[in-house]
């Protein structure tokens, strides 16, 4: 099924590379108007080559720097006359344990993890709330309801994430303005490139290299989540395939919840 989005803005925080980048490409070819942000020029000039065709801008700008996000926003109003979906993409994991874990790490964490989707939520909404599909949509993961030990501090953010997700979806609905989010499991990445080529030269192949990792890891479906699915899920959740759905999650983890619903 193929859905036209001629007209429709989607703007994705975190955009110039992975999940981010793969959910512009879904939805330039979709028609819409796609505006994707991240603090990294290079990346993001990068990101445009690999883009299709279509009407896109790329910015810098930090998430969690309030009047950047103010000034993209209004740069997005002024390009494109509004927004209609937006993606809060921006975040990265902090290894670490409960005892290696200092009080400056836990207060950028959280930091990091809530005001990702607070200053864009903000920034965007006056916008959103003019949009007859509006729609947020937050990459999140599964270790919000699943933590792990070396993940202490972004497990904790995350489960605090989900459940602001989860009260601004009944706060905005009145506005029609739907909120969902997806969570991860295990997604290839440019880290696990990194992590395979730093091995010695005796090597597997990377992709044999990628299902031991995945079958080590426990993961049901025997390998990592690609981008595409991921971004398959945003899609999806942030155009009106889903109007009838906000305060929900889809789960992406291969099969590695173990929780029931």
């Amino acid at each position: 099924m193929k859905i036209d989005l001629t007209g429709h803005t989607t703007v994705i925080t975190g955009g110039s590379s992975g999940i981010g980048l793969a959910a512009a490409k879904l939805f330039l070819e979709a028609g819409a108007n796609v505006a994707i942000c991240g603090r990294d020029k290079k990346r993001l000039d990068d990101a445009v080559d690999l883009l299709p065709a279509g009407s896109k801008i790329a910015t810098v700008c930090d998430v969690l720097d309030k009047d950047s996000v103010t000034s993209f926003a209004a740069q997005v109003a002024s390009e494109f006359g509004g927004t209609d979906t937006l993606i809060n993409n921006a975040g990265q994991a902090r290894v670490s344990k409960y005892e290696d874990t200092s009080e400056e790490d836990w207060r950028e964490e959280l930091d990091l993890k809530f005001f990702s989707i607070l200053n864009p939520t903000k920034a965007f909404q006056p916008y959103l709330e003019e949009s007859s599909n509006a729609a947020i949509v937050c990459t999140s993961s599964l270790i919000a309801r699943q933590p792990e030990p070396h993940l202490v501090a972004t497990s904790a953010a995350r489960a605090g994430q989900l459940s602001l997700i989860h009260s601004m979806a009944r706060e905005l609905a009145p506005k029609n303005i739907r909120v969902n989010s997806i969570l991860i499991g295990v997604v290839e990445s440019a880290q696990w490139r990194r992590r395979y080529d730093a091995l010695p030269d005796n090597k597997p192949n990377y992709d044999d290299w990628l299902k031991e990792q995945a079958l080590a890891k426990g993961i049901p479906l025997g390998r990592f989540g690609k981008p595409e699915e991921a971004a398959q899920a945003l899609f999806f959740l942030g155009t009106p395939l889903s109007s009838y759905t906000t305060g929900s999650t889809i789960d992406l983890s291969g099969g590695l919840s173990r929780h029931v619903g």
